[in-house]
C-alpha cells in the first residue's frame, strides 16, 4: 500500500533501476506518516562514508506530538540496505553519472519501505516528448469517450 509517491522523479529523470530500502524513522514520525503528513517531491538519496541517507523528505509532525519530543520535518533519516547492494550502487552513482530518487514511500508488512531508482537526468528535450505523449493519451481518452458516447443505440 502506497504512503506517497514522488510523480516528479518520473518526469525529470529517467529511471534506470528499483531497489527497496528500510528507512529509520522515530515514533513520531510513524504516526504522522499514517496520518499521511509526508512529501517526497523534494528528496533525493545522498551516499555519505558507504551508507545512504535520504535527505528532504518532509515529514511534518502532528499537532498532538509528545511535548517531550523535538521534531524536525526535515530530518535526515538513514536507509536500510545490504552491504554488497550498497556498493553496487556507489560504483554506478560514482562511475556513470547516476543519481539516486527516491520514489515512493509504502508498506511492507508493519515496516514501511522506500523505492529508490537509479536514474539519469533527462534533457529538456526529453522531458517535452515525455509532455507530447502524456497530453495525447490524454486526448485519446477524450475522443475514445467522445465516440462511445455519441455511438447510436442498437
Amino acid at each position: 500500500m502506497s504512503i506517497a509517491e514522488n510523480r516528479r522523479a518520473r518526469f525529470e529523470y529517467h529511471i534506470e533501476e528499483q531497489f527497496e530500502a528500510g528507512i529509520v524513522l522515530e515514533g513520531w514520525e510513524v504516526k504522522a506518516i499514517r496520518a499521511g503528513q509526508v512529501q517526497l517531491t523534494d528528496g533525493y538519496v545522498m551516499i555519505k562514508n558507504g551508507e545512504l541517507y535520504l535527505i528532504g523528505c518532509r515529514i511534518n509532525p502532528l499537532r498532538t506530538a509528545s511535548t517531550h519530543v523535538n521534531p524536525m520535518a526535515d530530518r535526515t533519516k538513514k536507509l536500510l540496505m545490504k552491504k554488497d547492494e550498497i556498493r553496487r550502487l556507489v560504483g554506478k552513482v560514482e562511475q556513470k553519472g547516476f543519481t539516486l530518487v527516491p520514489l515512493n514511500l509504502h508498506y511492507k508488512g508493519s515496516h514501511v519501505k522506500v523505492d529508490i531508482a537509479l536514474a539519469k537526468g533527462k534533457d529538456l528535450h526529453d522531458k517535452r516528448e515525455t509532455e507530447k505523449k502524456r497530453d495525447w493519451e490524454r486526448e485519446k481518452g477524450r475522443l475514445m469517450r467522445h465516440s462511445v458516447a455519441s455511438r447510436p443505440k442498437d
